[in-house]
């Protein structure tokens, strides 16, 4: 499964985000803090529906959205209508070397199948001293073993260690009714693996963000290419 298989479910995506605003709100807020306003081409890896292309743009930057689904390339273009949406593999980007003067991900390492590929791929398309902001589900406390709670505190299973892709219909963590229980399976990392990911940069800030819940859904990570 990758990136296409969110075609036929863009605008049930969109929906979820939308009916689930204050969530996403948070990590907006994270994102613009971390990345900052900025006049160059500003690369959104795995881009989705267009939601953070708009914030791009509202910060100054010239936004480009790749995604490997066209249907949510299609909502994309709905949303933002003066970004540039460019069809492709996040393993495999159709873009020069040190072409971009910023990049962006939200919420891919539980979708894209070789994540460390896809930051090496943006991580090669960003100019030298450029940042790379990524803000996802927190492996720690979101995950196929981690069930959540109405308290905010999640119940921990056995299997935090078994990275990778895992069917939702058989994992504690999928909530049911939740996105991942529609979508059908994601991948999980744990936090090494994940960290990993983004051998090569240098690290700038990182935030376990107040989301409301007493452990943390959502992590921020920044990071500059030397």
């Amino acid at each position: 499964m990758s990136g296409a298989s969110y075609d036929g479910l863009a605008d049930a995506y969109s929906a979820f985000q939308d009916a689930n605003a204050a969530y996403y709100r948070v990590a907006d807020d994270a994102l613009r803090r971390l990345l900052g306003p900025g006049e160059g081409r500003c690369l959104d890896v795995g881009c989705g529906g267009g939601r953070v292309l708009a914030l791009l743009a509202d910060l100054g930057w010239a936004p480009v959205g790749v995604d490997e689904s066209e249907d949510q390339l299609r909502v994309a273009g709905e949303r933002v209508p003066g970004a540039q949406l460019v069809r492709a593999d996040a393993h495999a980007l159709p873009f020069a070397d040190e072409s971009f003067d910023g990049a962006v991900s939200t919420f891919t390492h539980t979708d894209v199948e070789n994540f460390a590929r896809a930051i090496a791929e943006a991580k090669r398309v960003l100019r030298a001293g450029a940042r790379l902001v990524y803000v996802g589900n927190h492996p720690c406390f979101v995950g196929p073993a981690q069930e959540h709670t109405d308290s905010g505190v999640p119940v921990l299973h056995p299997g935090y260690r078994d990275a990778g892709r895992h069917m939702s219909a058989f994992a504690r963590g999928a909530t049911p009714g939740g996105w991942r229980t529609t979508l059908g399976s994601f991948i999980h990392l744990p936090l090494g693996e994940f960290l990993a990911a983004f051998s090569g940069l240098t690290l700038v800030a990182a935030e376990e963000l107040d989301d409301g819940w007493d452990y943390p859904k959502t992590i921020a990570l920044a990071f500059s290419k030397p």
